[in-house]
């Protein structure tokens, strides 16, 4: 089969803050030699480019990594698209110096990823800084894509906040998607339904038409 409307992420090489979490996609090469689907996977050192490379149509630095300048400069090297999360406390202008590392080495296709910054509130699990996304257009021309899923933590709260962010000008969405989301191994409590994807992205397109 073929997969052509978007992306899907499933990273190879997952960093997890315990240790104990499920680490990634084992599968994934054997998929990719069975599915034909563009694949957006995450990079977390620069001696997995040989490996990663060749599967992939875009790489994700993960917020973790948005400080790594030698992971940066190497990806800046590749010919791929990057996706760039923001780091738990960046400011804007770090997070765009951080791009900057990228584009110096000569690949300009870098995707801004606003995901999450740490606050003091409990209920979710970090806080989704919408106003990253207005602020971000108004000084560059790098698209911006949100990720409100890591943020909060809490599924139900996803459908909203991701079309809030298509209103405040995100270019795009990274959704947590799964058949059956309270069986997954990872994320289980953000990830929604296939179904609830399927109507989220609806109302996103039909949204973003609206604002253009």
């Amino acid at each position: 089969g073929t997969y052509t409307d978007g992306f899907i992420r499933a990273d190879i090489f997952k960093p997890r803050t315990n240790p104990h979490s499920f680490q990634g996609l084992s599968i994934t090469h054997t998929l990719k030699q069975e599915i034909s689907f563009n694949l957006v996977t995450e990079i977390t050192c620069h001696s997995q480019l040989t490996q990663i490379a060749p599967l992939t149509a875009v790489l994700q630095i993960g917020t973790g990594n948005m400080y790594n300048y030698d992971l940066l400069k190497a990806v800046g090297k590749c010919n791929i698209p990057i996706i760039l999360k923001r780091g738990l406390s960046a400011t804007y202008s770090e997070w765009l110096q951080a791009a900057e590392y990228i584009i110096r080495e000569g690949n300009p296709q870098v995707i801004l990823c606003e995901r999450e910054i740490r606050t003091f509130e409990p209920v979710t699990r970090n806080t989704f800084d919408i106003s990253a996304i207005p602020v971000i257009k108004s000084v560059t021309n790098l698209p911006i894509i949100a990720d409100p899923a890591h943020a909060l933590g809490i599924r139900k709260h996803v459908p909203p906040i991701a079309l809030a962010a298509i209103q405040a000008g995100a270019d795009g969405l990274l959704i947590e998607a799964h058949p059956n989301p309270d069986a997954s191994w990872s994320d289980a409590d953000q990830a929604i339904s296939l179904a609830a994807c399927a109507d989220l992205f609806r109302e996103a397109r039909q949204l973003h038409a609206q604002l253009r």
